[in-house]
């Protein structure tokens, strides 16, 4: 392996997306724009006795248009999305793994919960038919690292790979360190993001029996999720994933490739406060974000625009309000702190992935995407989140928050190319 290179260049050159908005880039960003819900009526289990029965569902998916069959029946829905999100990532990035050495290439893909669906299927087997009849591809299928291991051998990719594990910071974490990976000389290529299926009947029960979902809207899925609204009364889980292509930006510029954005700071922190609660004085995310920004030399008044963690839940957009007001003062005012999970609902571990996206694609076209489903102000929450219309402008700094259960932190800075 080459010495360690400090502080190269590291660029977004491929995006893919599988959401309920669509499982293209293109199909997912003008949803954004238009600000189409992405939310309805769960439909993959049934929702008798419920609290909450909305969900963020991916349509239209056929594992084997991305895998082997055989191989698709052996992986979970989680790995499934992350093996087809890839292949949509490097057929939009014009990358073919085989033209770059094999060992300088990574894979990046965490998840905040893993094979949920196949945990869920194995155990009432176990229960109802004893345990001879427990599959053997049931611990490689649920464990969280897998997603990773599978595109790598789907894809050729002997680099640096592992399954990161932060909750709902998971994708943003993932990224961030492939960031780093890239930038040291540790790779040339990475394949970072996120990837969940957690929409289950037992994912369901826990997240409702903690209260964490929202239940008033469940006569009107679209509205359920609306992040920083004075109504909002819980988020809404979705499903999906979200890889980037990563790589230098001299390599990318040598193969010609279209570059969306340049990474240019990433931070992790903890709240060290509460297992599921954020700070409430928003000190854990003030930090990853301030540190993001000095790593990537960005002055707070540099950023155009921040995609929110803004879950629609009480707490998490009041503190996270909080946290962005300390650390770009009157600045604060001028950006657009937006959440696509008005549209997309909280894909967990995938979240970061998908929501780097979104900034990437905003530096790219100059829209911002809207806050849907926002009504009623909340004087917690007197940031511009772009109300239910995207917003023209020019980005030039985009950056994007996740937070997660256990009071993970994890902050991205992403620059337009040349600026």
């Amino acid at each position: 392996m080459p010495s360690p290179q400090q502080n190269r260049k590291v660029v977004v050159t491929g995006i893919g997306v599988i959401s309920s908005l669509g499982n293209t880039v293109e199909s997912f960003w003008d949803s954004l724009v238009a600000g189409r819900s992405g939310l309805g009526p769960i439909t993959r289990f049934d929702s008798e006795g419920y609290t909450c029965k909305v969900a963020s569902e991916v349509n239209d998916f056929d594992p084997s248009d991305y895998m082997d069959p055989k191989e698709a029946r052996r992986n979970d829905r989680y790995t499934q999305f992350a093996v087809a999100a890839t292949r949509r990532a490097l057929a939009d990035g014009s990358l073919d793994p085989e033209a770059v050495d094999p060992a300088r290439i990574g894979v990046l893909i965490g998840s905040g919960i893993g094979g949920m669906e196949t945990i869920e299927q194995q155990s009432r087997v176990l229960f109802e038919r004893g345990p001879r009849k427990v599959s053997p591809f049931m611990i490689p299928a649920l464990i969280a690292d897998m997603a990773s291991g599978v595109v790598a051998i789907e894809i050729g990719a002997r680099g640096p790979n592992f399954g990161i594990v932060s909750a709902c910071a998971t994708g943003a974490h993932a990224i961030g360190e492939s960031f780093h990976m890239i930038r040291s000389g540790r790779a040339d290529v990475m394949v970072a993001g996120g990837s969940e299926a957690a929409i289950t009947g037992l994912g369901y029960a826990g997240f409702c029996s903690m209260k964490a979902m929202s239940t008033h809207f469940n006569d009107e899925p679209e509205r359920a999720s609306r992040p920083f609204d004075k109504k909002r009364d819980g988020f809404v889980m979705g499903e999906g994933a979200g890889v980037l292509i990563l790589e230098t930006e001299e390599g990318a510029r040598r193969r010609g490739a279209r570059i969306y954005a340049e990474i240019v700071g990433y931070a992790a922190t903890c709240d060290a406060h509460h297992i599921t609660m954020p700070d409430p004085e928003g000190k854990g995310l003030g930090e990853a974000l301030q540190y993001a920004l000095d790593e990537g030399g960005v002055g707070p008044e540099e950023v155009d625009y921040i995609n929110a963690h803004g879950t629609s839940t009480p707490y998490n957009d009041k503190f996270e309000t909080l946290a962005v007001k300390k650390v770009f003062g009157e600045h604060a005012k001028e950006l657009i702190l937006s959440s696509t999970k008005s549209m997309t609902g909280h894909l967990l571990g995938a979240a970061g992935g998908v929501e780097a996206a979104a900034c990437c694609k905003a530096i790219e076209t100059g829209w911002i995407p809207p806050t849907i489903n926002y009504e009623e102000p909340d004087p917690d929450c007197d940031l511009d989140c772009a109300p239910n219309r995207a917003v023209q402008r020019d980005v030039r700094v985009a950056v994007t928050n996740n937070l997660g259960f256990g009071g993970h932190n994890g902050s991205l800075v992403f620059r337009r190319p040349g600026a």
